[in-house]
């Protein structure tokens, strides 16, 4: 399970920072409204990303279950990321070969709005052992949210895929 140090997961921290090094053996797609599909490390502007992203399990079958987690480990800031994860979205029970549509939104989609430097935005899939397997969150536990602890407390083992893209404040608009 050894990440390459040219894998994009590890160039850019998410494999360190927020999960352990992992094999990917699911392919998954996110592809915000505006077609701007996810590649890891791409920069994408706020107002692409305003929308809840379709996000496509293409492995598994109809009898495997996933649970998708979105999160923020830059926060308030890259520099100094003291309180490292803030949570942005959960959708548990996705049918496999299905997309997140199908799936239990657990934390609704809240949309990325780094204040401060240029943030990643991670979504990690897993695989879940069975369908309803994951407990529902507290309202207020999007602060100080942790994917590995999240993992382990529903028992769902190292995530199975991951991408990621950056995204800063955008800028006033310029007056003459």
């Amino acid at each position: 399970m050894a990440a390459s140090m040219s894998d994009p997961l590890v160039v850019g921290r998410v494999i360190g920072d927020v999960v352990d090094a992992f094999s990917p053996t699911v392919k998954m797609t996110v592809t915000y409204h505006s077609n701007k599909k996810v590649c890891n490390g791409h920069e994408l502007l706020p107002t692409f990303v305003t929308l809840k992203p379709k996000v496509e399990v293409l492995g598994g079958d109809l009898r495997s279950f996933f649970t998708l987690v979105m999160t923020d480990p830059d926060v308030p800031g890259p520099s100094d990321p003291y309180l490292r994860e803030h949570l942005h979205w959960i959708v548990t029970d996705i049918p496999g070969t299905t997309d997140s549509s199908f799936g239990k939104e657990v934390v609704k989609y809240e949309v990325p709005s780094p204040n401060i430097g240029i943030h990643r935005f991670v979504f990690l899939l897993f695989k879940q052992k069975r369908r309803q397997t994951v407990k529902d969150l507290p309202a207020n536990s999007r602060d100080g949210f942790n994917a590995r602890k999240f993992a382990q407390d529903n028992d769902l083992g190292l995530p199975v895929a991951a991408v990621y893209f950056n995204a800063q404040r955008a800028t006033a608009a310029r007056r003459r």
